[in-house]
């Protein structure tokens, strides 16, 4: 079995993308593989949107609403999920491909519009969008980052329990899928490859131990 974490920008295009392969690579691929998508926000990736978009570093009024907006689309995704992984899926990509791709604002109302359009129960949405429990679920998120040494967007963590490896390779800055399968096989050639290089000395290892994180 392969299990993939992907740490993404609830707003981002680029994680947009990555987010479509990784669908494509589970329903074309004959393994078994587990994914799970997690909104990832912090000061870091923060300022790497502000010189992205070239916001002028003294505009804090720019720079709040840009974390307001993404820190709310994580909430939302979070509310989301709780009436089915499928539900939450289609809420982050459609929110990601309006902001990304489209140049629709951010609102509240774009976020409701998606739950609908995804078969969700509006009312359960933002009574859960509300709750203590999401807020800390959201926050969960970011401690096992934390924990796990991520701090950019897109980046993945990949499990191959296939290779027999009790431990994830991290990968950052994951725009290309090319890393993320490489890691999804099994073969004798993939193995000597990964050996050499993953292998690396204790201070600057990509490793993720097991049991940071648990697919629900």
């Amino acid at each position: 079995m392969i299990e993939i974490y992907l740490f993404v920008n609830p707003l981002g295009g680029i994680c947009l993308n990555v987010e479509k392969d990784i669908l494509k690579l589970v329903e074309t691929e004959n393994k078994k593989i587990q994914f799970r998508f997690i909104p990832l926000v912090n000061m870091r990736t923060i300022n790497h949107l502000i010189k992205l978009f070239d916001i002028p570093t003294h505009d804090i009024e720019q720079r709040n609403q840009l974390f307001e907006d993404i820190y709310s689309a994580a909430l939302d995704y979070k509310a989301a999920q709780l009436q089915g992984k499928k539900k939450g899926r289609h809420l982050l990509l459609g929110l990601q491909k309006a902001v990304a791709v489209d140049n629709i604002p951010y609102s509240s109302e774009l976020a409701e519009k998606l739950v609908v359009e995804a078969g969700g129960d509006l009312d359960m949405f933002k009574a859960d969008r509300q709750s203590d429990f999401v807020k800390e679920s959201f926050q969960t998120d970011q401690q096992i980052a934390r924990e796990m040494g991520i701090a950019k967007h897109p980046s993945a963590v990949v499990y191959n329990y296939t290779c027999d490896r009790d431990f994830g390779v991290l990968v950052e800055d994951c725009e290309s899928m090319d890393e993320i399968k490489r890691l999804c096989e099994t073969s004798e050639d993939n193995l000597q490859y990964f050996h050499e290089k993953f292998e690396l000395n204790h201070y600057n290892e990509p490793r993720v131990p097991h049991g940071h994180l648990h697919l629900l």
